[in-house]
C-alpha cells in the first residue's frame, strides 16, 4: 500500500485501519476459507439491528411479490451472506495480482467487447450493482483496460484505499459525475464501466419503472451513447456456487441504442437487471433505497418522515 497523509494515522481512522488489516489478512486464505468467513460475517449483519435490513427486506416485498413470507425471509438471509462474502472480496479486488483472479474467473463474450471497439466509437460497459460489483470490474479489467466511473465513500481511508487500487488497476478511474472525462474515454475509443441502477435525482432524473415500481433513475447512458456514437453492452457477473469463483458474461451490444427515446433505451436496461435479478436474487444490492421519491406526489416506500 502507498504511503498515506499523516491525517489517517489519527484516533478517527484506527477503526478503519483495524478493518483493513482484517481485510487484508483474508488474502493469506483460500477462496473456500474466504467465502466462510464472508458468510459469517454477513449472518451476524443480519440480526443486527441495522436500517439496512429494513430497507432489504422492504425492497424484496415490493420487487418480488409472489414470493411467500418463508421464502423472503430466506433470500433475505441468503442476501446479507452475499454482503459479508462482497466485503471480503475487496481484498481481491484491491490487492490480489491478475493472475490469480484469472485462474479464479472465467469471462463469457469478449468478442463482443473487441467487435464494440472495432467501430472505432468507444463502448459503454452498461451493468448493475450486485454484490459482484468490485470484483467484476477487476476480473474484466484483467482481461482488458477499462475506466472505471465511481463514487468517493464518505471515509476518506477508504476512498483513498479504493482509489489507489482504481489507479493501479484501470485504465483511469473517473468520477461519476465527470461527463467529459467519459466523453473523452470514449472519442480515443476505450472502455467506459457504467452502473447507472441506483436511485438518482439531480436534474434529468426520470421515473422509470423498475420491477413494475416507478424509480428516480439516471438516464444519461442513452444520451452519452447517442453524443458518442458508443455502443453499448450489458455485463453481468455472479459469485459461482461451491467455491468455483467467478463467471462474466458481456452480451452483444444492445441492436437500436440508443432509440431517440432515453425512457424506451433505460427499460430495455431495466429488463436486462430484472432478469438477472431473478436468476440471482440474493446476489443484488436490496440494501438500496431504490424507490426514493422524486416529487412530494410520490409514495413513501420506506416509511421515512
Amino acid at each position: 500500500m502507498a504511503a498515506m497523509p499523516a491525517r489517517f494515522y489519527g484516533p478517527r481512522y484506527w477503526l478503519t485501519w483495524l478493518g483493513l488489516g482484517f481485510v487484508r489478512l483474508v488474502l493469506l486464505l483460500p477462496l473456500p476459507a474466504l467465502l466462510a468467513v464472508g458468510r459469517g460475517m454477513g449472518r451476524l449483519a443480519r440480526r443486527l439491528p441495522l436500517t439496512y435490513v429494513r430497507v432489504a427486506r422492504r425492497n424484496i416485498e415490493l420487487c418480488l411479490p409472489e414470493l411467500d413470507a418463508a421464502t423472503r425471509a430466506a433470500l433475505l438471509d441468503r442476501h446479507f451472506e452475499n454482503l459479508g462474502i462482497g466485503v471480503l472480496e475487496s481484498a481481491l479486488t484491491w490487492w490480489s495480482d491478475d493472475a490469480r483472479l484469472a485462474t479464479l474467473s472465467e469471462v463469457q463474450g469478449l468478442e463482443h467487447l473487441q467487435a464494440a471497439l472495432a467501430r472505432g466509437k468507444g463502448a459503454i460497459i452498461l451493468l448493475a450493482h450486485f454484490t459482484t460489483l468490485q470484483i467484476g470490474a477487476r476480473i474484466l479489467n484483467a482481461r482488458i483496460p477499462i475506466n472505471v466511473l465511481y463514487r468517493p465513500t464518505k471515509n476518506a481511508l477508504l476512498a483513498a484505499v479504493s482509489g489507489g487500487s482504481f489507479a493501479r488497476n484501470a485504465r483511469k478511474a473517473i468520477l461519476r459525475d465527470d461527463v467529459r472525462g467519459m466523453i473523452s474515454a470514449l472519442k480515443r475509443n476505450e472502455i467506459v464501466w457504467y452502473a447507472a441502477d441506483q436511485s438518482y435525482r439531480k436534474k434529468g432524473a426520470m421515473m422509470v419503472p423498475f420491477f413494475g415500481i416507478p424509480a428516480p433513475t439516471n438516464v444519461f447512458t442513452s444520451r452519452l451513447s447517442q453524443m458518442t456514437g458508443a455502443a453499448v453492452l450489458y455485463y453481468s457477473s455472479e459469485r459461482l456456487p461451491g467455491a468455483r469463483g467467478w463467471r462474466a458474461v458481456i452480451e452483444p451490444a444492445f441492436e437500436g441504442w440508443p432509440s431517440g427515446d432515453a425512457l424506451a433505451d433505460t427499460l430495455r436496461y431495466h429488463a436486462r437487471i430484472e432478469a438477472q435479478v431473478r436468476r440471482m436474487p440474493e446476489q443484488y444490492w436490496w440494501i438500496h433505497k431504490r424507490f426514493k421519491a422524486l416529487s412530494a406526489d410520490d409514495p413513501d416506500y420506506y416509511g421515512e418522515p
